[in-house]
């Protein structure tokens, strides 16, 4: 059982309070990745966890136990850093076997060291020493010193954020072989939303210090409950257009975009809302003819991915652009002028003032 329990969790450096009631359930098993911009304190609530930072109030619990007042390498867990900390003169067999080599017989280290090695696909390199090795492979050889110590939980601490966009696509496909293989509790700390959403099983939120929205990728993803979550995750970023609105009847309300046209938007409003914030993915635009359309634009930018076309339009009698997706066989040219409508229904409506969700979707 490694179930990871936080309450009223807080942390201050100094007159700086960088962690404010944070209240949090990881269930066993659970894959678990924190997010959010740097500064916003999700390296330290993992440095809690870990026991390398000592919290000012509240409670953490692993499989039911406060371990407040443990040390750290009591608590169950191992830590993967985003620097790899390898021992330069040790062979990657040694740096790996470092951590248990008072558990037991020569063999039964050699045994685990190689089955580690082999969920990581680092067999042939365990005579190596870290210098020898590319930055994925060095990564590799830092995770096989946390597996082999059979932890009840996991920590990744921006394990990844050292790598080149090649190198960080493959060890996630390594991270997700391993959390299916090996079926731990783990905890994962980075900025990079797309590792959030490929890998968790629960996204955690984070912002100054605060917990924003716990939830599934797709939870987050089609129903996020603040305009700073709706920006934060999803690549690209949804568009956000200033929107007048008037409540209609039942749950409906009418928004009136730029160009004047009116789009009915089911969500939750009283009668008082007059500004809103209209949210819209880049992928849920459908170019039209003129007449049809509810957006219209110039094209400013043109970002040729391949298989499909990014293109930032800038809207009429502003400066503000928004991004669309089109096919790659599109053509699309700076200075033209597109026309676009878009579906009510996958349309994201927040409060102008609170920033809070109106609308609540189940987009799949």
């Amino acid at each position: 059982m490694a179930r990871v329990e936080l309450k009223n969790i807080k942390k201050s450096f100094d007159s700086t309070e960088v962690l404010h009631d944070i209240n949090l359930t990881i269930e066993d098993h659970e894959f678990c990745v924190f997010v959010g911009p740097s500064g916003c304190g999700k390296s330290t609530l993992l440095r809690l966890i870990a026991g390398l930072e000592d919290i000012d109030n509240g409670q953490i619990l692993i499989g039911g136990q406060c371990v407040n007042a443990q040390q750290p390498a009591k608590r169950g867990v191992a830590m993967v850093f985003q620097s790899y900390a390898l021992y330069p003169h040790m062979t990657v067999y040694n740096n790996i076997a470092f951590g248990i080599r008072n558990i037991g017989s020569k063999s039964l280290i050699k045994q685990k060291v190689h089955e580690v090695a082999e969920i990581l696909k680092i067999d042939s390199l365990l005579d190596r020493k870290p210098k020898q090795l590319s930055g994925g492979q060095r990564q590799r050889v830092a995770i096989g010193r946390a597996i082999v110590r059979d932890p009840h939980v996991f920590l990744f601490d921006e394990p990844l954020s050292n790598l080149d966009a090649g190198l960080r696509v493959e060890m996630r496909m390594q991270i997700a072989r391993m959390k299916s293989r090996l079926n731990k509790t783990m905890i994962y700390v980075t900025h990079d939303q797309v590792e959030a959403m490929t890998l968790a099983d629960k996204i955690v939120v984070l912002q100054s210090g605060r917990i924003e929205q716990v939830g599934t990728p797709l939870e987050l993803y089609n129903n996020p409950r603040n305009l700073f979550v709706a920006g934060f995750l999803g690549s690209p970023r949804m568009n956000f257009i200033s929107v007048k609105a008037e409540k209609g009847t039942g749950k409906k309300v009418k928004v009136t975009l730029p160009s004047s046209k009116t789009l009915s938007i089911e969500a939750e409003a009283d009668k008082s809302i007059k500004k809103a914030i209209l949210g819209i993915r880049p992928e849920q635009f459908t170019e039209c003819s003129e007449k049809d359309s509810l957006i219209s634009g110039k094209v400013r930018i043109v970002e040729h991915l391949g298989s499909e076309i990014y293109a930032y339009i800038t809207l009429p009698n502003s400066s503000k652009s928004i991004m669309v997706r089109t096919a790659g066989d599109h053509s699309v040219k700076i200075d033209d002028v597109m026309h676009f409508t878009l579906n009510p229904e996958a349309a994201h409506l927040f409060d102008a003032k609170t920033e809070e969700a109106l609308t609540s979707k189940n987009l799949g």
